[in-house]
C-alpha cells in the first residue's frame, strides 16, 4: 500500500471512529420508536373503555373493537402528557400497526409518518391519510369512548384528508 493510500484510509479511519464516539456521547438525544401492546377494551352497550393506567405506563397501546364487519383497530397513546386516541389504520399499505417516536407516529408496514397530536401525516406513501382522532372522558381509572364515535374515526380515516 503506497503512502497516499495509507493517510487516505487513516484518515477514514479516524473519521469513522470520531463519528462512533459522537453518536455515543449525544445517544441520550436519540430516542428508539415505542412499539405498541395490544390491550383488551372492554365494551358495555355503546360505551367502550380502556385502563388509563395501561396507556400511561406503556405510552403506547392498541386496541380492536369487534363490529358485524369484522375487528377494527384503534390506538392510544401519550404525548407531552396527554392521551390521544385514534384510528389504528393505514389504508393503502393495510396495515394496523403504529409505533410512537417521540411526537411522530410511525407505520410499522410502510413507514409512512404522522404528527402525533394531530394525526395529520408528515410524510410517505400513505400520507393522505391522517389519523382521526377519537373523544374521550376519563372516569374512575378509564378511558371511555362512545362505539359511534370510535366507528366515525375510523370510517375518516378511511378517506383521503379529514372531514
Amino acid at each position: 500500500m503506497g503512502s497516499k493510500q495509507k493517510i487516505l484510509t487513516g484518515l477514514v479511519l479516524l473519521t469513522l471512529t470520531l463519528t462512533i464516539v459522537a453518536c455515543s456521547s449525544n445517544s441520550t438525544n436519540i430516542s428508539a420508536p415505542i412499539r405498541a401492546t395490544w390491550i383488551e377494551p372492554q365494551v358495555a352497550v355503546d360505551i367502550v373503555s380502556i385502563p388509563l393506567s395501561e396507556v400511561e405506563n406503556r405510552m403506547m397501546t392498541h386496541f380492536k373493537l369487534a363490529t358485524t364487519d369484522g375487528d377494527i383497530a384503534y390506538m392510544a397513546y401519550v404525548v407531552d402528557g396527554e392521551i390521544f386516541v385514534r384510528a389504528n389504520v393505514c389504508p393503502p399499505c393495510r396495515s394496523i400497526g403504529f409505533s410512537l417516536n417521540d411526537q411522530t407516529l410511525i407505520c410499522d408496514t410502510c413507514r409512512t409518518t404522522f404528527k402525533a397530536k394531530t394525526g395529520g401525516g408528515i410524510v410517505g406513501a400513505c400520507v393522505d391519510f391522517p389519523k382521526a382522532a377519537v373523544p374521550y372522558e376519563i372516569s374512575a381509572g378509564q378511558l371511555l369512548m362512545e362505539g359511534t364515535d370510535l366507528l366515525s374515526a375510523y370510517q375518516n380515516t378511511l378517506n383521503p384528508g379529514l372531514p
